[in-house]
Parts: C-alpha cells; structure tokens; sequence
C-alpha cells in the first residue's frame, strides 16, 4: 500500500476540524482540492476513511488509523523545525489554561526540566474550569488550552473557526466506591449500584459519562451532592455518600483511604486535547515548542500507573 504522507495531513486536518469546510480553511486551500485528496487517499488504502453526516465529517476506524499516522508525522516536522530554529531563539511568553489533574500530574512536574531547555521561554499556566477557560481562549488571554471530553462526546461539536486541536492522551474513567461495598465487578449493572452517583460541576468531562450511563441504559440516574475537586468526591465517597467516577490523572499522588478505584468496562475514556488558534496564522515557534512539550510530556505519561 503506497500513498502520499501529505494526504495524511489533509486527513489530520479533517479530523481536527471536524468538517472539509473548516479543514480546508485551516490549510488554506479549496474545499474541492481538500475532497479530491481525501478521495486520492481513500483509493490509496482501499477503504473509505471518512463517513459524512449532517453534523460533520467522522473517521472510520481505519481513518481513526491514519490520522494518527498524520499526527506522528506532523510531530516529527515540529520537532526537526524545532532542532532547525535552535533551542536559544525560543524566546517568549506562552499561557497556557488547563484543568486541576492534567497540571499537576504531567505540566508542573517538568517545568524545571523545561526552564533549563528553554530559559528564555516562560510558560505561564492558568488553571480553571472550562467556561472560563474558553472564555479567557477566545479573549486571546491564552495562547493554549487544555480541554478534556468524554471520548464518546469528543469531536461531536465542531471547533470555533480559527481554532485547531492536537489529541494529548486518552486515559480510562475509574469507578470510585467505598471500601468492601463492591465484592466483584463481574457483570456490573452501573445502573444499579448500592449507592447514588455523585454529582459533579456541569462543564466537566465526567457529567457526560453520567449522561451517556442515563442514555445506554435507559435508568433514571440521580445524583447526590456535587464536587469540583477529586478531592472531596474521595471523601465524599469514604463517607458512604454516593459511589464517583474519576479520571485516571486526578487520582494520582492522592491518597485513597476508605475506597476502592476498579476499572469497570464500559466506563470509556477521558479524551484530553489541546486547542489553539491555527499556527499558519501566524507561525508561532514559542507556543509550537510548549505544544510539543506538552504532547511529549503526555505520551511520557504512564497512566496504568495508578490502581
């Protein structure tokens, strides 16, 4: 199977975009030119890559395969664009927004190392929820930011015109219920558990989970209380109060007296991407060298680490 590593590209740009409309105004080029490569690519692998639908444009698996295969070309072009520009000319300020799990496991533990690479780069980091993040992003007041979505729901909502995102990680949603209440895991109702769900701030990623168990299985889920910080759904749930679920990131370096974290199937993924403004408009080596540290720093990441 040969095929043209550009194509791969335009793919990647679909996939970012969610749209041929809004890839095409990402890479500066006609709707119909971004159709006749995805078409010329299509042909190249000898399976359908793309499934359009109202809302969108949705990869296949083997679409799903290959934009990957963009992703890591992509990446090694930063990189050597990078290596070509010199380490001492990344100069400048870079803010960067995210949320409470991924700075703390994956950004802040390597800011030194990255002080000592790039000590004319300062990386300033904003923590918040997602509202006031994406309110912050589309006020320029950051340059980046860290997202996270249930990976059922990623890629449903198309992305604000101008804006592109790069997948970071996709770690596993754990269930969190009090120690000794759950003997076994093996046929696993999540509709019928012992305990009430707890309830968590409406813009974050693990709402959706609830709303996706509301929606497969067809039971009223109510909940309990509602936490922001991982912090006090633990607590909440070595009380008694209600069983949680958590993703892999916030539950680590944290102290799990009193509960039990099991990995149940069904449960998903927490899909976490980084967002920006289109780096052809213009180019910016300052924010590409957070991004590929950011990138790097998450594939790094070992998230079966944590049980």
């Amino acid at each position: 199977m040969e095929m043209d590593p550009r194509r791969l590209l335009v793919l990647l740009a679909v996939a970012r975009t969610g749209g041929v409309l809004a890839a095409a105004d990402e890479l500066r080029i006609t709707p119909s030119a971004v159709s006749q490569q995805l078409t010329k690519l299509e042909n190249e692998a000898g399976q359908a890559l793309l499934l359009r639908t109202p809302k969108g444009s949705v990869l296949t698996p083997a679409g799903l395969a290959m934009a990957e295969a963009g992703e890591e070309i992509e990446r090694a072009l930063n990189v050597a664009r990078s290596r070509m520009q010199g380490q001492a000319e990344v100069a400048g300020v870079v803010r960067v927004g995210g949320f409470t799990s991924f700075m703390r496991t994956v950004v802040i533990p390597r800011l030194p190392e990255w002080r000592e690479q790039y000590p004319q780069l300062q990386i300033q980091l904003v923590e918040d929820d997602f509202p006031a993040l994406m309110r912050l992003f589309r006020q320029r007041q950051l340059d980046a930011v860290v997202v996270e979505q249930d990976s059922t729901t990623s890629g449903q909502r198309p992305l604000a015109a101008g804006m592109v995102e790069e997948p970071l990680l996709d770690e596993p949603w754990k269930l969190v219920v009090p120690a000794g209440s759950l003997l076994t895991t093996d046929n696993l109702d999540l509709s019928r558990l012992p305990l009430p769900w707890l309830g968590v701030e409406p813009s974050a990623a693990n709402m959706a989970v609830l709303g996706r168990l509301r929606h497969s299985t067809g039971a009223h889920i109510e909940t309990v209380h509602q936490y922001q910080d991982t912090l006090t759904a633990l607590a909440l749930v070595a009380a008694g109060e209600g069983v949680a679920i958590v993703p892999t990131l916030a539950l680590t370096g944290v102290v799990q007296d009193q509960v039990d974290i099991l990995d149940v199937p069904g449960l998903g993924t927490r899909h976490i991407a980084l967002r920006r403004f289109d780096r052809r408009r213009p180019t910016s080596l300052p924010l590409d060298t957070v991004a590929r540290l950011l990138r790097e720093s998450a594939a790094a990441f070992d998230t079966r680490s944590v049980s």
